[in-house]
Order: C-alpha cells, then structure tokens, then sequence
C-alpha cells in the first residue's frame, strides 16, 4: 500500500477533474439525448445514427491531439517550458490540418446519408442535426489542443471548468431552441445541434482566453511567438497522432458501424441503441479520464528515467478503475430499468435497451484494461502497435461477431452487444503486453 499510495494521490489529483471535465462531456450528450429523447421518438433515432457517426469523426480528432500530452508532460518533467511553446505551435496547425481532413470526410457521408441502409422518414430529420455538427469540428479540434496542453502541465482543473461551464451553455440552449422557449423557435434536433456548435465554440475561446491572458503561462507563450514550425515536432505530431486517433477511431468505429448494422434491425432498435450509447458514456468516459493522468504522469517519469515508477503508477491506476468500474457497475444494475426511463416513455424502446445491460457490465473489465495500457503506451511514445491491435480486437473480432449474433442468428440488439466484451478484452491483454515488454526491454 505503501509503495502505491504516492500514486494514488497524484492520480487522483490529476484525474478527477479531467473525469469532471469528462463527465460534463457527459452530461452534455444525456443532455441532448434526453431532451430530445422526450420530443419525439422519431429525432431520438436521428439522432443515435447521426452521433454514431459524427462521434467517430470527432474521437478521431481527438485521438490524434492525445499526441501533444507526452510531448508536453515529458518536456514538463524536464522543466523546458519554453520549449512547449514551440511544440504547441506546431500542434496548432497539424491539428487544425487534421480537423479539416476529419470534415472532409463527415460531407462524403452526408451527401451519401440516404443511401446507408437507414428508415426514410428519418433522413429529413438526420440532414440538419448532421450538417450543424460538422461546423463545430475545427473548434473542437482547437479546443483539443488546448486541452492537451493544460492537461500535460498538469493544470487540468482548467479544462475543467470550461468544460462545466459548456455544458451549462449546452443545457440552456437545448431548452431554448428544442422546444421553442422564450420566443425561440422550436427547432426539435435542429436546436440541439445549434446549442451544442455554440457550447463548443466558447469552450474553445475561453480556454484560449486563459492561456494568452494568464501569467503563469508566459514562458510558454514565448515559446508559442519566438518558435518556429519545424520538421522534426511536425512529424513527431504526425506519427505519434495517427495512430493514436486510428487507435481510438476504430474503437468508435466498432460503436458507430454497429449502430448502422442496429438501423438494419429498425427505428425502435436504433432508438433502443442511442440510450444504452448515452449510459455507456459515463463507464468510458470517466476511464478516459483516469487514464489521461496516467499518461501524463507516465510522460513525466519518462523524462525523468524512473521506470520502476512508470510501471508502478499505471498499476496503480488500472486499479482506481477498476474501482470506478464497480461503482458505477452496482447502481446500472439495481437500477437500469429507472436509468432507461429517463431518456424515453416509448415502452418498446425501454425494454429492448434493458436487455443490452447484461453486456455492458461484462466489456467494463476489458475497457478498463485497454484504456490503461493504451495510454501507458502513449505516455512512453511507443503508439505504432497500436494501430494494429486495435484493428484486429474491433475490425477482426467485434464487428463480425456482432454480425452474426445480431443479424444472422437473430439475436438483435443484445446479440450486437455482447460481441463488444470480446474485442475490448482482447485489445486490453494486448496492450498490457506490448506495455510491460517495452519496459522490461529498455532497462536491459
């Protein structure tokens, strides 16, 4: 206990406001999900298939900024803070080149949106919602890179804050804008959209607002304006970013696919789908969370050379997850069938989402373990594996077997979901591997 109780702390200091942060991101997406959810079943179906997709263009961008976390926190760890500045600027504009790439992407999709398998009388609905979200990509990806600075200097209340404070934006608006309040126009899945592009570009501005404003940033600044772009940051942005965003894209990529495989299923299914998506959020989201200290302060004990510190500090965070994993574990139980009726009245939908309760509980172990070592990995810079782990775990084994529980042997939506345990576990094991090999092989 007493050899990981230093790790505990830090962990914990570093993690719970990023898990705040994360949990506001959450409450952002129940926000939506509920309020749209209660204004008609046929936006809530919208809406599942389109943040199906538009989750993976986004987590995609995000994957790629994690690139600047142990690029910062390792040059943190070496005091060099003038030198971050330098790195932030080339993140800048790989980043917002990465943002556009992602954009271009998402508009193939939507002009090719009504030939995707999905219900007719959804695609009116879905064009909107769709377009809205695409604008807020280059914000996201600002706000992005922001975000990874901040965390990587350990100054993660920040994005904390900001975060709370989105959210907060995002509430108000759906509420104006969804049903038409206060001399708003009722908008339905249109106003939701709205609210969300506006939450997201202010988040961006106030975090921006902070670092050229705050004066404990200012050697940092300095190396911002005095750096120059340069080939060797570039690229190290470049090859450590895609595989983090092709990790963490995949992973997505196994929801978002799976939810277009539900569609096949029908418009309940869809439905059914998009509320046990919003529920699963606060189990990864929140491990997300825990598991971007991990990297930090794996970055910073690799700039120090303390390896038998960098092991001891992803074990102890594996650990505090799985702890978090009980605890939210227990009450989606006890009280799932409650938790459901919170995001629809349709009793159809209540009992189709229950039955994919079961699953969930049983993939927390493996997402637990793989978010653990992927971004242990990430903190040490060895994410090239990565890439090819995560797409035999969900190309090779999730999404093939969802597709024979599911759809060729009848089971539905449940059938679906219980291949997602397989692929999360299997990419988990893997990347613990690939973790404690490298560390044994560098002290050798």
């Amino acid at each position: 206990m007493n050899r990981y109780l230093r790790h505990y702390k830090a962990l914990a200091s570093l993690g719970i406001p990023i898990i705040i942060g994360q949990v506001g991101t959450i409450v952002l997406g129940v926000a939506d999900t509920v309020m749209i959810g209660h204004h008609s079943t046929e936006e809530l179906a919208g809406a599942a298939f389109v943040n199906s997709i538009f989750v993976l263009g986004l987590l995609v961008c995000l994957g790629f900024s994690n690139a600047i976390t142990p690029m910062v926190s390792n040059l943190f760890g070496q005091g060099n803070e003038s030198r971050i500045g330098e790195v932030l600027r080339n993140a800048i504009a790989a980043n917002m080149l990465m943002g556009l790439f992602v954009t271009g992407v998402l508009f193939l999709t939507y002009c090719f949106i009504d030939r995707l398998g999905q219900p007719q009388n959804l695609i009116p609905v879905m064009r909107p919602y769709f377009a809205i979200n695409m604008i807020s990509i280059p914000f996201a990806c600002c706000f992005n890179v922001m975000k990874q600075l901040f965390d990587g200097i350990t100054h993660t209340r920040v994005p904390m804050w900001t975060m709370i404070g989105g959210v907060a934006i995002n509430i108000i608006g759906n509420y104006l804008l969804i049903y038409g309040m206060c001399g708003f126009p009722e908008m339905g899945l249109t106003g939701a959209g709205i609210a969300t592009l506006i939450s997201r570009m202010l988040m961006m501005v106030a975090l921006a607002c902070v670092f050229f404003l705050g004066k404990r940033y200012g050697e940092v600044r300095k190396g911002l304006f005095a750096g120059k772009m340069n080939k060797s940051d570039f690229r190290r942005l470049w090859s450590m970013g895609i595989p983090l965003a092709a990790q963490l894209g995949m992973e997505t990529a196994a929801f978002s696919l799976s939810g277009v495989m539900v569609g096949w299923i029908g418009m309940v299914s869809l439905a059914a789908h998009q509320v046990m998506l919003t529920i699963s959020q606060f189990f990864y989201l929140i491990y997300f969370g825990m598991a971007a200290a991990i990297s930090v302060r794996v970055g910073y004990f690799s700039g120090q050379g303390d390896h038998v510190a960098m092991k001891d500090n992803v074990v102890a965070g594996f650990r505090l997850i799985m702890l978090i994993a009980f605890c939210l574990s227990v009450p989606t139980v006890v009280f799932g069938r409650d938790l459901i009726g919170l995001f629809t009245d349709n009793e159809e939908v209540g009992l189709l989402a229950s039955s994919c309760i079961a699953p969930l509980i049983a993939y927390q172990f493996g997402d637990g373990l793989q978010y653990t070592y992927s971004n242990a990995l990430r903190g040490i810079g060895r994410v090239k594996p990565l890439m090819t782990v995560a797409f035999v775990a969900y190309f090779m084994v999730s999404l093939p077997v969802g597709y024979m529980l599911g759809i060729r042997m009848g089971m539905g939506l449940a059938g679906i979901w219980w291949a997602f345990p397989l692929g999360l576990t299997g990419a988990g094991v893997a990347f613990r591997h690939l973790f404690n090999s490298t560390l044994s092989s560098s002290q050798h």
